[in-house]
């Protein structure tokens, strides 16, 4: 007990004698005093600079004010892009409708493999104009196609404009005096027979759903402009053609069909692959190549609750709502600023809970095997919380949004959507780190000596009393 002994001289001049006595339990006594010393002082640092935390709940004080955005990618294998909108609203009345500037679409087959470049909606008129007095006495002009005749008059012609459309279809009704008449002339100028540069023709989708479903007709009446030569199938099986979004009246669909036949080179049958007429380019843009539609981008919502909803949306379209498949693919679907993965990863090594769902839907799928038959729309309903880590120095270090989600599948009355039901919390998660004073931590270290030193001491005391005491019995009994 050296270290003991050097202690007690300074403070009394008369040193107990089992101090001074040499013995092997003392000096193992100090052995083990010594290595107790040593790892508890070892636990005291790693205490020392762990980190440690307090969780508290707090109004939401964010930075990004009162807007929260959302970035998504969601894959549609059964919506067109032609027709896929992305709506936002929320209970303080805020409705936008087909949000286009901040979102891109991109056309991919029924695996989810992309078919081409970016899809580009272009702009289309608030209101389509139409013929104001309808000829109840109108001469069909317009040849009936079938499956069977498709692709025969597709080859025949230099340039073939196919209505496909459905008889119960209110704005086809509205379509068909003027598309009838349209025809009527175009084949009076230009004589099947005869000329044979263009062909206007139609496809009834209620007797021919699978040419319909084969050109990916998801909106009734679709317009669609074959060109013979570009007309060609792809590697998936696909048509290569234009859309037309323009007005429905007789006079400007047979100008269109003037300009589509001025764009034919003269004297030969082979066909520009773009129309270099003017006045079509705003009312006619290429036909999506395949019937899905992966969606990504971002909004910007109000921190109230709302929908995000994505759905078949057109100001001139109908739609069968028994046919539409709102089945989809979540990439991924985060609120709130982007966190760089490594920054994620990092807080996780100190916070293992922070960011378990932060992307909680990444990578799920939500597929309507058609058990439920039509009208089905899904359901997303999302709670969003924030949460904020603060290190030591009051130094912001994550800034994150999780949430929960719980989806359902059901029948709608209505036309199906995916719609994504946002409840965003008023409440912050404050996630603040803490860090022990020095003070403290030179506190604790005095404690572990002093109580070492105090415990070894009074098992060396105990232990020397005792021998002294069985060596007095030894000697007693042999005298």
């Amino acid at each position: 007990m050296l270290f003991l002994s050097l202690l007690l001289t300074f403070v009394n001049r008369k040193i107990p004698r089992d101090l001074t006595e040499a013995s092997l339990s003392g000096a193992g006594l100090s052995i083990v005093a010594a290595l107790s010393m040593m790892f508890l002082f070892g636990m005291e640092l790693n205490n020392y600079f762990a980190v440690t935390t307090t969780t508290s709940v707090i109004v939401d004080t964010s930075s990004d004010g009162d807007f929260l955005r959302i970035d998504f990618n969601m894959s549609f294998p059964a919506l067109s892009c032609e027709f896929a909108s992305v709506d936002v609203n929320d209970v303080l009345g805020t409705n936008r409708l087909n949000i286009t500037k901040t979102v891109r679409k991109f056309s991919i087959d029924s695996n989810l493999r992309p078919t081409g470049s970016e899809f580009h909606s272009g702009t289309i008129a608030n209101a389509v104009k139409h013929d104001d007095e309808v000829d109840e006495e109108f001469v069909e002009g317009a040849l009936p196609l079938t499956t069977h005749s498709f692709d025969r008059f597709i080859q025949q012609f230099p340039i073939t404009v196919v209505n496909f459309y459905a008889p119960w279809c209110s704005w086809c009704q509205r379509l068909k005096p003027s598309w009838e008449k349209a025809a009527k002339i175009m084949r009076e100028r230009y004589d099947p027979e005869m000329d044979g540069r263009i062909l206007l023709a139609k496809v009834d989708c209620t007797k021919e759903a699978d040419l319909c479903r084969r050109h990916h007709i998801q909106g009734y009446p679709s317009i669609r402009i074959f060109r013979k030569g570009s007309d060609v199938r792809s590697d998936h099986g696909h048509h290569e053609h234009e859309s037309y979004y323009g007005d429905r009246d007789t006079e400007t669909l047979v100008k269109t069909m003037e300009n589509l036949v001025a764009s034919l080179p003269t004297g030969s049958q082979h066909l520009a692959l773009e129309d270099k007429s003017n006045g079509t380019d705003n009312v006619k843009r290429p036909a999506p190549s395949t019937g899905g539609c992966r969606i990504e981008g971002y909004v910007r919502v109000k921190k109230v609750p709302g929908s995000l909803v994505v759905s078949a949306r057109s100001d001139a379209h109908s739609f069968d709502a028994s046919q539409m498949n709102m089945s989809h693919v979540v990439d991924h679907l985060t609120f709130g600023k982007k966190v760089m993965p490594r920054a994620l990863s990092d807080v996780k090594h100190w916070i293992p809970y922070i960011g378990r769902n932060h992307d909680r839907l990444n990578g799920r799928s939500f597929i309507n095997t058609r058990d439920l038959e039509g009208n089905v729309t899904i359901d997303h309903y999302i709670q969003v919380v924030k949460t904020e880590v603060i290190t030591r120095k009051g130094y912001k270090l994550i800034e994150e949004y999780e949430y929960t989600a719980h989806s359902n599948v059901a029948h709608s009355i209505n036309i199906p959507v995916a719609r994504f039901h946002l409840e965003l919390s008023p409440m912050q998660v404050l996630i603040t780190e803490n860090q022990k004073s020095f003070s403290h931590f030179i506190t604790n270290i005095c404690a572990i000596i002093g109580g070492v030193f105090t415990v070894a001491g009074i098992l060396d005391s105990i232990l020397h009393n005792t021998m002294r005491a069985m060596k007095k019995v030894e000697l007693g009994k042999n005298f």
